[in-house]
């Protein structure tokens, strides 16, 4: 069998993005999305997945180019004037690892975001993080033991075949903490080769490409583009075009995949 979530990452960083997840999920093949709690629309996206109960919600961990949720004064050598993270992820991976006073406040943040989702009444069905953090041992422990706290039961693996051969043995750590913490995680992941760039043809690829077991494919669909500098060059409304496709809808039944929320496929 071969069971497929389909995503939207960066729920709630847009009225734009939440207009997109509403309706791929409605109209299209969208199963799940990830939110960014601290993002401007967020109290928008939560409102929209309330109205969507067969929408799988998780909690879309940002500890790089976004908000944070915890007051400076809490993370002061983590965040700017404005409470936002850098994109210096090498730099700050290091920070992270070496520093004990980085690491304190690390913790003190993803705890602040797994409290800030729990506060929406939603139900965390998966999380991930923003530019798969989660790949740093550190971030990922933190954020196993702190979202032991909070019922998850559920993490992305950024596994894309094909990928770049250095991280082969991140992926591979990777798989065995989650394996060990008894997290489930999907064998393929599909959309970081074409990141912001998921059209139709890039999805009925990946979708006739998944061999039998649990698959994730991630998208960043909108209803306009140039969202923010760092996707300057994403189609975001391809993505949702792709999303709504009835050839993508087709290819899906053609093949006997079987879609859903990572709720649909943990065991009970």
């Amino acid at each position: 069998m071969i069971r497929l979530i389909l995503t939207a990452d960066d729920f709630g960083l847009d009225d734009a993005v939440n207009e997109a997840v509403e309706q791929a999920h409605v109209d299209g093949e969208l199963t799940s999305a990830s939110l960014m709690v601290g993002a401007p629309a967020a109290a928008g996206a939560v409102a929209i997945a309330r109205r969507l109960p067969t929408l799988g919600v998780g909690l879309h961990l940002v500890l790089a180019d976004g908000w944070a949720v915890s007051p400076k004064r809490l993370i002061p050598d983590l965040v700017d004037a404005e409470g936002r993270f850098g994109d210096h992820m090498v730099r700050d991976g290091f920070r992270y690892f070496f520093l004990p006073r980085i690491r304190r406040q690390l913790a003190i943040e993803i705890r602040a975001q797994f409290q800030a989702f729990a506060a929406t009444g939603l139900v965390l069905d998966h999380a991930d993080t923003h530019k798969h953090f989660h790949l740093h041992p550190t971030v990922l422990g933190l954020m196993l033991d702190i979202g032991r706290d909070f019922g998850l039961q559920a993490v992305r693996l950024p596994h894309e075949p094909g990928s770049a051969p250095w991280l082969t043995p991140w992926i591979a750590l990777t798989r065995r903490r989650l394996h060990r913490a008894g997290v489930a995680s999907n064998d393929t992941l599909a959309g970081l080769a074409s990141t912001g760039a998921t059209d139709e043809a890039a999805l009925l690829s990946a979708i006739d490409r998944l061999p039998p077991g649990l698959h994730e494919i991630y998208l960043h669909p909108a209803t306009r583009r140039g969202l923010t500098a760092t996707m300057a060059g994403y189609r975001h409304d391809d993505e949702l075009a792709a999303l709504l496709s009835p050839r993508v809808r087709d290819a899906i039944a053609a093949r006997g995949i079987v879609t859903g929320r990572w709720a649909d496929f943990l065991a009970p």
